[in-house]
C-alpha cells in the first residue's frame, strides 16, 4: 500500500474516491462542506430528500458529482458532533472500508482527518485511518478453494489542514503500515486451524520472520533442549500429545548497551483441556489458545520493520494440551525450571504451566522489562468482557504505561490487582504451591501463579482471553494486543511525533 498527504480541498481531488462526512441533523463535516459548495448544494439537496444520513454506520456513494475531481464521494455517517471521538471515527471509517472492499477503486482519500476528533493529532488520525481501513480489508482466505479476489485499493491519501502536519500524518501512516502488518500476521496464524499451525509451524513461522528482517534472529529449542533446562512445568502439558514441543527465542537488536524489552507469549496450538477436558461446544474456538505467541511476534516484527532504536527480545513456549493415556492427571506434582514444585490440579489450568518456565527462562536476557501475554482465563472475560485486555503487575509504574499505551493505540486495557491474600488461594499441601486457586478472582490468582517467577524483575501480564478473537457470525482472531504492545514500544523509543 502506498500512503500520501494532501493540502487540497476535496472538490479539487482527484482521483478514484474521497471519503468525507456528515453530523447529526445534517451538519456539515470540513469535506462534505466544500464538495456541497462545490456542488451547487448536491450534499444538502440528498439530506433534504432523506437519502443521507448523518447516523454512525450509514453511508452513501455518489458518483460523477459535478464540479467535484474526484470519480466518487463516500459520504459516511459521524454521528452527535458533540460526541465525535476516536470511537465515531474509527467507526465511520469501518464503514468506508467495507464499503469500498466491495469496489474497484484503486485509491481512496480520507477528509475525516480535517475534523476535530477529541483535540487528537495529526499523527494519531493518520494513523487510526490507515490501521482500521486495513484491519477491516483483511480476509482470511487461505484456507479456501476458491479465495475471493483481494481488494484493489493500493493508495490511501490523508487530508491535512496544511503542510507543517504532513510530515506528522505520514509518520502515522508509515507506523500504521507497519502495525496493520503485525496485526494481519497474528490474526493469520491465529485463524489457522491447529492442523496447520502446530507448535513446528510456529517455529517455521518464526525462522523465516528472522530471515526477512536483518537484525532479527530466531533460535528453535526442541524437546530434548527443554528437558536438559529442567522445563518440567512445560513438559508436563505436552504429555498427551505426539507434537513436539519447542521453545522459539526471537531476538530484534536496534540499539547497543541497552536492557531488552521481553515479551512472552503463551503458544498453546490447541487446547481440549488435557485429561480436566473441555465441553464440546466451542472447543473448535481453542486453536485460538496461541493468540498469545501470535502476538508478540507480531509485535516484534513491528519493531524491526521500524528500524525502532531498542532490544525486543520474544520467548515462546509452544505445544497442544491433549488428553491421552500418557496425559498429565490432575493432582500430579511437577518440578519447574526455577525449581518450585507444583501440584496441577486442573490440567485446563495449562497456560501458566508453560508460562512460568518460559519467564525463568527469559530472565537471562536480563529485561528492564517483561511482559507475558496469554489468552490465560475464562475468568478475565467474566470480569472484563470483550472489550479490554486485563493489565496485571508487580509494578505500578509499568501497569500505568501499558494502560496509557492502549488509550494511545485505542487498544485499551483495564488494570486488575494482584496482592498478598489472592496469592495465598494457591496454597497446596503437597507442593510448593497449586496451579489453581478456585473460581473467585480466578484471572488475579493466575497472575499471582506466574508472579511466583518473576522476583526483581518488573513484570506485567497481560490476560487476552476476552480480546484476542471475536466467536460468532464474525468469528476470527483481532490482532490484540498488537497495537498496545506496540504502541508501549514507540513510546520507549520516542518515536511518536
Amino acid at each position: 500500500m502506498e500512503y500520501f498527504t494532501t493540502t487540497s480541498a476535496a472538490s479539487r481531488r482527484s482521483g478514484g474516491c474521497i471519503i468525507i462526512g456528515i453530523y447529526d441533523r445534517g451538519k456539515l463535516g470540513i469535506g462534505a462542506k466544500d464538495v456541497d459548495s462545490a456542488s451547487n448544494g448536491a450534499i444538502s439537496k440528498l439530506l433534504k430528500q432523506g437519502d443521507l444520513s448523518g447516523q454512525v454506520g450509514s453511508f452513501l456513494m455518489l458518483t460523477s458529482v459535478a464540479g467535484v475531481r474526484a470519480q466518487r464521494v463516500l459520504v459516511v455517517g459521524l454521528g452527535k458532533i458533540s460526541k465525535f471521538g476516536v470511537t465515531q471515527f474509527r467507526k465511520a471509517l469501518e464503514t468506508a472500508a467495507v464499503r469500498l472492499r466491495k469496489s474497484k477503486v484503486r485509491d481512496i482519500t480520507n477528509y475525516l482527518t480535517l475534523e476535530d476528533v477529541d483535540g487528537t493529532t495529526p499523527y494519531y488520525l493518520a494513523r487510526y485511518s490507515v490501521e482500521t481501513i486495513a484491519n477491516h480489508l483483511y480476509a482470511f482466505e487461505q484456507m479456501k478453494s476458491k479465495p475471493r479476489k483481494p481488494t484493489q485499493l493500493k493508495k490511501i491519501g490523508i487530508a491535512v489542514a496544511n503542510r507543517g502536519d504532513a510530515a506528522k500524518s505520514m509518520r502515522g501512516a508509515e507506523h500504521a503500515d507497519a502495525l496493520a502488518n503485525g496485526m494481519s500476521l497474528a490474526r493469520d496464524l491465529g485463524n489457522l486451524p491447529a492442523n496447520v499451525c502446530t507448535p513446528s509451524y510456529l517455529a517455521r513461522t518464526a525462522q523465516r520472520l528472522a530471515r526477512e528482517h536483518p537484525k532479527l534472529q530466531t533460535r528453535v529449542l526442541g524437546e530434548a533442549e527443554i528437558k536438559r533446562l529442567g522445563m518440567h512445568s512445560f513438559l508436563s502439558v505436552t504429555n498427551g500429545t505426539t507434537e513436539p514441543a519447542k521453545l522459539i527465542v526471537m531476538q530484534y537488536k536496534g540499539a547497543t548497551g541497552q536492557k531488552p524489552v521481553v515479551l512472552v507469549g503463551k503458544g498453546i496450538t490447541f487446547d481440549a483441556g488435557g485429561i480436566s477436558l473441555k465441553p464440546g461446544p466451542g472447543m473448535d474456538e481453542m486453536k485460538f489458545d496461541m493468540c498469545g505467541a501470535a502476538s508478540v511476534m507480531a509485535t516484534i516484527v513491528v519493531a524491526a520493520k521500524l528500524k525502532l532504536p531498542l532490544n525486543v527480545t520474544v520467548v515462546v513456549p509452544t505445544c497442544e494440551n491433549l488428553p491421552s493415556g500418557t496425559a498429565t492427571r490432575p493432582g500430579d506434582i511437577v518440578k519447574s525450571m526455577s525449581g518450585q514444585t507444583i501440584e496441577i490440579l486442573n490440567t485446563d489450568a495449562e497456560g501458566r504451566l508453560i508460562l512460568c518456565d518460559a519467564l525463568t527462562y527469559a530472565r537471562r536476557f536480563k529485561p528492564d522489562i517483561m511482559i507475558d501475554v496469554a489468552t490465560l482465563t475464562g475468568a478475565c472475560v467474566i470480569a472484563l468482557g470483550h472489550h479490554r485486555t486485563a493489565v496485571l503487575s508487580n509494578s505500578d509504574k509499568l501497569a500505568d504505561s501499558i494502560v496509557a499505551a492502549g488509550v494511545g493505540a485505542d487498544d485499551r486495557g483495564w488494570p486488575l490487582p494482584m496482592a498478598e491474600e489472592y496469592e495465598r488461594m494457591l496454597k497446596s499441601n503437597f507442593a510448593d504451591f497449586a496451579n489453581v486457586g478456585g473460581r473467585e478472582g480466578g484471572a488475579i490468582t493466575a497472575a499471582c501463579f506466574l508472579g511466583k517467577f518473576t522476583d526483581g524483575i518488573e513484570w506485567a501480564h497481560l490476560d487476552i482471553a476476552g480480546t484476542a478473537w471475536r466467536s460468532g457470525s464474525a468469528k476470527g482472531a483481532t490482532g490484540r494486543p498488537v497495537p498496545m504492545l506496540s504502541e508501549l514500544l514507540l513510546r520507549r523509543a520516542a518515536a511518536i511525533p
